[in-house]
């Protein structure tokens, strides 16, 4: 009939109508989900090469794979490509199970590369694809790592990637333990030990100390002298060496008795060790009335406990800082890298690169660093 007809007629227009609506849709929504896929290089691949401890232990636990996945970077996060990555002491204790960690994973929490890859909300940040950056994040031993963009520097014009890699983890331990871990117990015209200022992190506080107004003692190694002196340091107390070990013999002199000596019997009001056990009983002995004894590192193996009432001979003070808890925001973030990245660029801070190695032998970066043959940043180089 007419009317079946008519129904017919209608039943097909409304079924043309729902088809181009769908494929309008469809037209429409496609953008939308190409705009939001990350900016990205052309050419990041699906696999990398990546340092990785499946079980913990002596250096060469740690193998180099080469078909590790290339993490997915979430919005707000960044991928670099990693073009350096620091070598520190505190990656040997994650290595060892000193430091626990869920395994396996990848070795590493000091980068420096290029944006390969970049999400909407870290792109609203002011980064983009191709930005030169510095960051500390776990996992960096690999040729890619997803990075939160709160946690990416970018590297200004003049500073070089490995300088800024090198200033992440160890400039910035530095500049928290020469400003703030003390609570402000310590003041310009002061005296400050800092053990072991031949090499590392310690080379750093040296001179960020001196920029503060402190005077500095520093311990150092016969074979690390020529480096030390480099710090300006007011005063080094110089020790034999412990073959093999990344630390002096600290029985070899009696560093307390010179501590005094240079202070007049005053001692130091800041004491900034990262030695650990062998130096523990010479860091609280060499302290002022009131000063602070900063532990921070276990290079000859972890302070041990001892009866708080040890400090009450001079009212002493003792923390055990770690960096997470000096850079809890942006704003402190950039604080800090701002100042060293301007110390450098004006040349107040000199950073000593020691050695790079080849991501390909890993292990052996880590073994040069605990043998204690480093007098500078120790770095790996990614190609």
């Amino acid at each position: 009939s007419d009317t079946s007809v008519s129904r017919a007629t209608a039943s097909a227009h409304s079924a043309m109508m729902m088809t181009h609506m769908s494929m309008a849709t469809h037209a429409l929504s496609a953008p939308m989900r190409l705009a939001a896929r990350p900016r990205a290089f052309s050419s990041v691949p699906k696999t990398m090469k990546a340092a990785v401890i499946r079980e913990t232990g002596p250096a060469d636990v740690m193998k180099v794979e080469k078909d590790y996945p290339v993490p997915e970077i979430k919005d707000g996060q960044v991928l670099v490509k990693n073009e350096f990555a620091g070598i520190n002491f505190i990656d040997t204790y994650h290595r060892k199970g000193l430091y626990e960690r869920e395994l396996p994973f990848i070795g590493g929490q000091e980068g420096g590369g290029v944006i390969a890859a970049v999400t909407k909300r870290a792109e609203a940040e002011g980064l983009k694809v191709g930005d030169r950056v510095a960051y500390s994040i776990l996992q960096t031993y690999c040729e890619y790592s997803a990075v939160p963009a709160a946690k990416v520097l970018k590297v200004p014009d003049g500073v070089g990637l490995d300088v800024a890699t090198a200033c992440v983890v160890q400039g910035l331990t530095a500049h928290y333990l020469t400003h703030d871990a003390h609570a402000q117990l310590i003041q310009p015209g002061e005296w400050c030990l800092i053990h072991g200022v031949g090499g590392g992190t310690c080379q750093w506080a040296a001179q960020m100390a001196r920029l503060r107004g402190y005077k500095v003692i520093g311990t150092v190694s016969k074979g690390k002298k020529a480096i030390a002196e480099q710090t300006k340091c007011d005063a080094l107390i110089v020790l034999d060496e412990v073959p093999g070990k990344s630390f002096e013999d600290y029985e070899s002199v009696d560093v307390v008795k010179k501590v005094m000596e240079i202070t007049k019997g005053v001692g130091c009001k800041a004491v900034i060790d990262g030695i650990g056990k062998s130096t523990m009983d010479i860091s609280i002995n060499s302290l002022a009335r009131r000063g602070i004894f900063v532990s921070f590192g276990n290079a000859s193996g972890a302070v041990p406990a001892f009866p708080v009432l040890r400090l009450i001979s001079k009212s002493a003070f003792v923390t055990r800082p770690k960096l997470l808890d000096y850079t809890v925001d942006r704003a402190e973030l950039d604080r800090r890298a701002g100042d060293i990245f301007n110390w450098l660029l004006s040349g107040q801070l000199k950073v000593g690169i020691d050695t790079y190695f080849d991501l390909d032998d890993a292990v052996k970066g880590h073994r040069y660093l605990e043998e204690g043959r480093s007098t500078g940043k120790v770095l790996y180089k990614i190609n």
